[in-house]
């Protein structure tokens, strides 16, 4: 049972739609519920919701498709959003065939099935939110160019499957840097930015120079011979002079989302706490 689940079985007991005795019933059920299953080729950890907010990631590189589908329809049963990263055509065929509701992103090879809201019907409708509060403003996810697609994808199709409000701005890198400051507007208004470059690896930089807000710099195996698969980029980027530009690993796209949605989430929850103190 996430935390989202609690609080809509709460608030049903709440406005009396739900018996106490249910209520009462389903949080036994859920703390009984094995933390993880055994598929003897993988343990499925349910119980990571719990513990870092977000349900357990499938890694599709390495994994047959056979074993991908297996894990995937097992998370979908648990009532928990499915994502696979590095998701091949044959992984996608194997999935879709055990969850038809399911999508696949092939740019970022990405599969994604969002689990059904658990907010009850009877919840009131959410208001809008004020301009200033921090999940209004995206996670914008900029690329330096359009070979860098891939990875940028990636990391935008995971922060949106984790909830994030996503927007990009592509192939804006260096080389053609009046292309980015266009953009300056956008750069100024996101809550967090995931700037993705190969080559020099200089963009994260430029961006970290011209906004106040956390830059996450993913590098790319984009390159010629001497950018070594990325490890220029990487490097290039590990001693930005830019304040505020953490990195992920090279082609991490999903590394750099779950950073994003972490901060903007944390950030949320600040602001939610210092108006309840108010």
């Amino acid at each position: 049972m996430t935390e989202a689940d609690l609080q809509a079985l709460l608030a049903e007991v709440q406005q009396g739609s739900i018996p106490t005795a249910e209520a009462t019933r389903r949080l036994l059920a859920a703390l009984r519920a094995a933390p993880y299953e055994d598929l003897a080729f993988a343990r499925v950890d349910h119980h990571r919701t719990v513990r870092q907010g977000w349900p357990e990631t499938v890694f599709g590189q390495g994994k047959s498709p056979a074993q991908i589908a297996a894990i995937a329809e097992r998370i979908v049963a648990a009532g928990q959003t499915l994502l696979v990263t590095r998701a091949s055509q044959d992984a996608w065929e194997a999935v879709r065939v055990q969850i038809p509701d399911a999508r696949y992103y092939e740019m970022g090879r990405v599969i994604v099935r969002k689990a059904p809201s658990s907010a009850p019907a009877s919840a009131p409708a959410r208001q809008p939110a004020s301009p200033d509060a921090p999940s209004s403003h995206p996670i914008l996810i900029v690329s330096a160019g359009t070979s860098d697609s891939p990875v940028a994808e990636e990391a935008a199709i995971c922060a949106d499957a984790m909830g994030g409000t996503v927007e990009r701005v592509y192939d804006v890198g260096v080389a053609g840097l009046h292309r980015l400051l266009a953009e300056r507007r956008r750069l100024e208004e996101a809550a967090v930015l995931i700037v993705v470059a190969g080559m020099e690896g200089a963009l994260p930089s430029v961006v970290g120079g011209l906004t106040s807000a956390p830059v996450i710099a993913v590098p790319t195996s984009v390159g010629y011979g001497a950018s070594f698969n990325g490890l220029a980029a990487l490097l290039a980027m590990l001693n930005s002079c830019a304040t505020g530009v953490a990195v992920v690993n090279i082609d991490n796209g999903f590394g750099a989302a779950a950073l994003a949605t972490r901060i903007v989430r944390t950030r949320h929850q600040m602001s939610k706490d210092e108006r309840t103190s108010d």
